[in-house]
């Protein structure tokens, strides 16, 4: 298949760009600048130059490709609300150039927070878009649904290597900043987590095998303690680690704060099922103990 992949030169889009071309499949990169466009044609990929903003752009690469795959999100957090904005509109976009058809969209999403007591599961509704957390890619992947496309979704935990962790890589810039290593009250919290080219498996999978309207958790370990997750930073810089009380969280988190506290555990157990998906590791304090980020 000829798939379109939007992000494709980003941390996750990447690694789905090599998993794609390494089963067999041709890719169509989204690149915005000629160094990114070199990476995709060093890969084996076609590039097509463009924005996640231009919307026209993306209907012609969804034209171009026989399915989909959206990673594409922008990372500025000083303006939020304004990229959760461009990623709804991206994928409504998308999912215009495929209504009709039966050519696959796979939506990224993250696993979020889950129900007081229980793991999330694949089962579970998206969160409704709030103030503090506006991002709305499922309800654009319903939206989409509703037009007959054949979507699904992916929702992503911290993803990691020896390079980048997630929310994790802004952890270790504060705590590089504040010269501690912190987590809130006893830091049972837990952040569930996967390996970068674990996440990668799971959306060719999805794509291959996927159901529409079906959510697939890209979830490799269920739930790993912040606290665990704060020691190995400190570790990794040498800088003490201290509990905070959470009233404390902003003035040392900031932007962070929200997710620093977050308990947001999940199941993988139905896309296994599903998907017949077996990540192989390594564990995401494994990395952290090995992650070149510390020396920079």
């Amino acid at each position: 298949m000829r798939i379109f992949v939007t992000g494709a030169t980003g941390f996750v889009g990447f690694a789905v760009v090599q998993e794609l071309i390494g089963a067999g499949h041709q890719v169509l990169g989204l690149a915005r600048s000629e160094e990114g466009a070199r990476a995709l044609i060093a890969a084996g990929a076609e590039v097509h130059r463009g924005e996640l903003e231009d919307l026209e752009g993306l209907r012609r690469g969804a034209a171009r490709s026989e399915g989909v795959i959206h990673t594409a999100f922008i990372h500025d957090f000083s303006k939020f609300a304004a990229c959760c904005e461009t990623d709804r509109l991206a994928i409504e976009a998308l999912g215009s150039e495929l209504v009709g058809s039966d050519r696959p969209l796979i939506v990224t999403a993250g696993v979020g927070h889950g129900t007081p007591g229980r793991l999330r599961t694949e089962d579970d509704p998206p969160a409704a878009p709030s103030a503090q957390m506006p991002r709305a890619s499922e309800q654009a992947a319903a939206a989409v649904l509703a037009r007959g496309v054949r979507v699904s979704v992916v929702r992503l935990p911290q993803v990691h290597d020896r390079v980048k962790q997630g929310l994790i890589t802004y952890a270790i810039d504060v705590a590089r900043e504040r010269g501690v290593s912190a987590y809130l009250g006893e830091g049972l919290n837990r952040w569930a987590a996967v390996p970068r080219h674990d996440a990668a498996h799971v959306y060719r999978l999805a794509l291959e095998k996927g159901a529409a309207g079906a959510n697939y958790h890209a979830v490799a370990e269920e739930g790993v303690p912040f606290r665990e997750i704060a020691e190995a930073i400190g570790r990794g810089l040498t800088v003490p680690v201290v509990s905070l009380p959470p009233e404390k969280a902003g003035e040392h988190f900031g932007w962070l704060a929200s997710f620093a506290g977050g308990d947001m555990p999940a199941s993988s157990a139905l896309t296994r099922e599903r998907l017949g998906w077996h990540p192989t590791g390594p564990g995401l304090i494994a990395d952290l103990d090995h992650v070149r980020y510390f020396g920079a």
